[in-house]
């Protein structure tokens, strides 16, 4: 069994108001930077991971450093784990898109698995990134605990796998900056344990 503790980074500039952030490569905020060292002291409490695996970004990256800091657990970049490519739509604003193409923007909330972004990705092209991040996982990871550090749109196309679900439900999964989601997996089955769990983070809200 290879037990996966995936985790979003912490807070960063273009989650409120929102932005479409994906590889735009910002920092964590100071908020951020907290949430990160309290969601490095909830794993050291808890688990003992054997490895790190993150995003290229540096707002995984600086998350991924803080999970090492507290565990002395390895880090390597995976570039499956990279947030998902919004192309033209890239650290633009919600209100910005939908003044240009509200048509799309509409399909993007309620049928998100039908939208390729303008010059980006498509959440298919996600899927696939991602199955291959837990096939690694299967393979060379057998009987460890290690950490992903990822994104938003990245921990909720693996959680879709888990669970079984279609890409439609992909609003239905909930991500919260510096959240926690627990999986097991194996060839024969997958446990979710936990999803969005962030009550590591309450002295870390607003």
């Amino acid at each position: 069994m290879t037990k996966i503790l995936l985790v979003r980074h912490g807070h960063v500039e273009g989650v409120s108001p929102e932005r479409f952030r994906g590889r735009e490569d910002i920092p964590l905020t100071e908020k951020g930077v907290v949430q990160a060292q309290a969601l490095a002291q909830r794993i050291k409490r808890d688990w003992r991971p054997d490895a790190i695996y993150t995003s290229p970004l540096k707002r995984c990256i600086a998350t991924a450093d803080a999970i090492a800091a507290a565990t002395a657990a390895p880090v390597h970049t995976m570039e499956n784990l990279a947030d998902i490519d919004y192309g033209a739509w890239q650290w633009r604003t919600l209100a910005d898109v939908g003044e240009q193409a509200p048509a799309l923007l509409g399909m993007w909330r309620f049928a998100p698995q039908l939208v390729r972004f303008p010059d980006g990705e498509s959440l298919q092209d996600l899927l696939a990134r991602t199955a291959d991040a837990l096939r690694f996982a299967l393979d060379h990871c057998h009987d460890q605990t290690i950490v992903f550090v990822a994104h938003d749109a990245v921990n909720r196309a693996i959680l879709v796998q888990a669970l079984d679900q279609p890409l439609s439900a992909y609003w239905k999964l909930a991500q919260d900056p510096g959240a926690l989601n627990e999986l097991e997996i194996t060839r024969a089955h997958v446990r979710v344990i936990r999803v969005n769990d962030a009550s590591h983070l309450s002295e870390a809200r607003d």
